[in-house]
């Protein structure tokens, strides 16, 4: 067989687009593939054994619809693009999700699809709960709370709590992330499929949860009610309370449910009660309200038989694997309480070796500290004894200055001792001089007046001498020529006699004086020049004294 002939039998294909509630795939499919090939492809991409509860989905004309599991994908009315894109969800809810989920996988998309309806405010939660659920969900995702780890701020990029809520509450985002993170530190030692079922359990008690409402009304011609459809019944609702409903059909009181054009008849079990009958706005929207009861009437009669053997080994595969889990989360939780204590004992062992690291630090820093004060003390105690004998030194060189001043101290008393009674001599002397001059004064006083006398008497014994003279000898006042000469060596009386007498006590009298004054002279001299070396060794004593007084 040739290639072209291979290329002519492979089959034709079309691409399709799956969107997960947190991921995306491709796939090729065949031409001739029904709605439940692609379904089961998916669901082994996945890993999903629960099927029974999900579906792909996708939009047409503005409508949500389900794709049909028996009719090829490519004869349905889906959207014309390449790839078709449909939305893998979960179409049909379980009464008791503990008790039906049994798959983690299951469980996981469950959760994430109940957490986006609720965020999307299509299933309403009261602020508190909203508050609670996202504890749960950052359990999910970031596991135990560490206050290490998780510092404020780690939920700023989270969408956790729905926009009615923000809006509600003038809150910050810091404070909605303080009050999750306080439920948050509540939920340590839950694994995340614990995080995920605890979550699930709050919702599922939700009065909207898994409901699928479509407008109806009681005529053709007034759309004034809601038709709810979910795990447990058929409910009518107001149009402006999705909560409450008027009205409730569970699937065990129903016994019959069809439609004809755009009515749809729902007959209740007992024959005698009241036929329900309403119209909606399009034929597809009771094609798809048939098709969901349907399914839920189903799921909700099988619940109430006994399991299937696949269910049964599901379910036995489930306790297993619980069980296998909880012993992995015990032993898990062991290991981590023992790496914790083990964390806390290494920390105490490093806050202890930084501690001992510390006191070896701060007793080397003592020890250097202690040896550089030996150091210090032994440089001291050589600059002491340095200094000592420096004092000592110093102390002999003061004592032998102080016993050199001593001794002239002892040569400057006996020096101004000298010095005094020199002074004193000089003084006396002065005295002396000053009385010898007072005497002298008094003395030539005297003798001037004695020669005064003298003088004066010589005067009047010249002037006697000369009246005698003209007396006796008046012829010699006529010859003035003959001088007193020859009158000497004349003989005269005894008058002339005394007169020459008078003249040699006159002369030696002056001789005397002379003499005298001479050796008052003489005498003065001396005195000044003996004063004049008194002056001079004072002046030098002095000296000395200021000298001694700088040099100590």
């Amino acid at each position: 067989m040739s290639i072209r002939g291979l290329k002519k039998k492979q089959p034709k294909t079309f691409k399709v687009k799956i969107i997960t509630v947190d991921a995306e795939m491709e796939f090729s499919c065949e031409m001739k593939w029904k709605g439940k090939d692609l379904f089961d492809l998916v669901c082994r991409a996945l890993g999903l054994r629960e099927t029974w509860f999900f579906g792909l989905q996708y939009t047409i004309k503005g409508m949500c619809t389900w794709l049909k599991m028996d009719k090829k994908v490519l004869d349905q009315e889906i959207p014309k693009e390449d790839p078709i894109s449909f939305h893998f969800l979960a179409k049909f809810y379980p009464e008791k999700v503990e008790e039906e989920l049994l798959q983690e996988i299951t469980q996981h998309l469950f959760f994430l699809q109940v957490k986006k309806q609720i965020l999307d405010e299509e299933i309403y939660c009261s602020p508190e709960a909203t508050v609670l659920l996202a504890s749960y969900a950052v359990q999910a995702k970031y596991g135990d709370y560490d206050p290490n780890f998780h510092e404020p701020g780690f939920l700023a990029h989270d969408e956790l709590l729905p926009k009615r809520v923000l809006r509600q509450y003038q809150l910050t985002a810091e404070m909605w992330e303080e009050k999750i993170t306080a439920w948050y530190a509540e939920h340590r030692g839950i694994a995340r499929d614990e995080a995920e079922m605890n979550y699930l359990k709050i919702a599922q008690d939700l009065e909207m949860y898994g409901v699928n409402y479509f407008p109806i009304a009681q005529n053709k011609n007034h759309t004034d009610l809601l038709l709810g459809v979910d795990a447990k019944g058929i409910h009518i609702y107001s149009i402006n309370n999705r909560f409450s409903p008027n009205k409730s059909f569970e699937w065990s009181a129903i016994r019959n449910i069809s439609y004809s054009e755009k009515e749809l008849t729902i007959k209740p079990l007992d024959k005698k009660a009241e036929v329900f009958k309403f119209f909606s706005s399009q034929l597809k929207v009771n094609k798809l309200i048939l098709q969901l009861c349907i399914g839920n009437h189903d799921l909700f009669m099988r619940r109430r038989k006994v399991d299937s053997i696949e269910i049964q080994q599901m379910k036995a595969q489930a306790r297993e694997e619980k069980a296998r889990k909880k012993m992995e989360n015990q032993r898990l939780a062991r290991e981590k309480q023992l790496r914790e204590e083990a964390e806390r004992a290494k920390e105490e062992l490093e806050r202890r070796l930084f501690q001992l690291e510390d006191e070896a630090r701060q007793a080397n820093e003592a020890l250097l500290r202690s040896q550089e004060a030996a150091e210090l003390l032994a440089e001291k105690a050589q600059i002491a004894e340095e200094e000592a004998k420096l004092l000592a030194q110093n102390a002999a060189e003061a004592e032998q200055e102080r016993q050199r001043l001593e001794i002239t101290a002892l040569k400057t008393k006996e020096e101004k001792r000298l010095m005094e009674q020199k002074m004193r001599e000089a003084e006396l002397i002065a005295v002396k001089l000053v009385k010898e001059s007072d005497r002298r004064a008094k003395e030539a006083e005297h003798l001037k007046q004695d020669l005064h006398e003298a003088r004066e008497a010589e005067r009047k014994a010249k002037q006697k001498l000369v009246d005698i003279t003209r007396l006796n000898y008046p012829h010699m006042v006529k010859y003035p020529q003959y001088s007193p000469a020859d009158t000497r060596d004349a003989n005269f009386d005894k008058g002339s006699m005394k007169l020459d007498l008078k003249d040699i006590d006159l002369k030696r009298l002056s001789f005397e004086i002379e003499r005298e004054r001479l050796d008052y002279l003489e005498k003065s001299r001396k005195f000044e020049d003996r004063l004049k070396e008194l002056k001079s060794e004072i002046h030098a004593l002095k000296l000395e004294e200021k000298q001694s007084g700088l040099n100590c």
